[in-house]
């Protein structure tokens, strides 16, 4: 029992140094992103191969984003993102990669700006990037880091920790359920969230009517800071 208690004391101390690894991320992370400008998260499977029609959508839709003026900021890896960070280069925008070594995302992908590709440890880190630095964000079919983005971005606009952002998921057949069954079990089984909670996020088909969502709510909302 003395050995568990001496071991629980030194995982203790190495916790408190941990906090100047975290410290130094968020720092560089700050200073790095405040300089590209207004971006759009661009959220998505990294097992989406470049056949699949997701991913021609995901190069399509950053594509209009990037020439609509925004930066595209990605999780770096393959996949989605990897279709993200290409359509921001094809339409000469600034494309902004967010790297952290997971399975299935051994290496950034090629087409991240060397200038906007930044590396992380830490996963609270580098959502807190995803979010601070997004005007908005684009959802493409995914596995659960997708669904937590996803659900990440609609707590903090609906408790409003952040200003309101457009969120809008590409892919009717393949959200069509879930969102389904927030609105008939979350919101008409048990309350757990209000009738206005539903729009806060969009669905579409389409890259360009998933650009026009983004470009139709700023027509009406100032571009500014989150947090």
């Amino acid at each position: 029992m003395n050995k568990v208690i001496k071991d629980w004391n030194e995982i203790k101390i190495n916790d408190s140094w941990a906090i100047f690894k975290i410290l130094a991320e968020f720092v560089e992370g700050y200073e790095r992103m405040a300089k590209i400008g207004p971006c759009i998260s661009v959220f998505g499977s990294a097992r989406t191969k470049p056949e699949n029609p997701y991913y021609e959508m995901g190069v399509r839709v950053s594509e209009l984003l990037a020439e609509g003026g925004y930066g595209v900021i990605t999780g770096g890896g393959p996949g989605i993102m990897e279709a993200g960070n290409k359509g921001a280069q094809k339409g000469g925008g600034k494309s902004v990669g967010l790297n952290i070594d997971l399975p299935f995302e051994q290496n950034h992908n090629l087409y991240i700006d060397p200038e906007h590709n930044l590396e992380f440890d830490y996963f609270f880190v580098r959502k807190v990037m995803f979010v601070k630095y997004a005007q908005g964000f684009i959802v493409l079919p995914g596995g659960f880091g997708t669904m937590d983005e996803f659900f990440e971005a609609l707590t903090l606009i609906q408790t409003k920790k952040i200003n309101k952002r457009p969120v809008v998921l590409i892919g009717k057949e393949y959200w069509s359920g879930l969102v389904d069954w927030l609105r008939k079990a979350m919101l008409g089984m048990e309350n757990n969230i209000s009738a206005p909670d539903m729009d806060l996020f969009g669905i579409v088909d389409t890259p360009e009517e998933a650009y026009e969502y983004i470009d139709e709510f700023y027509k009406s909302n100032q571009l500014s800071p989150n947090f």
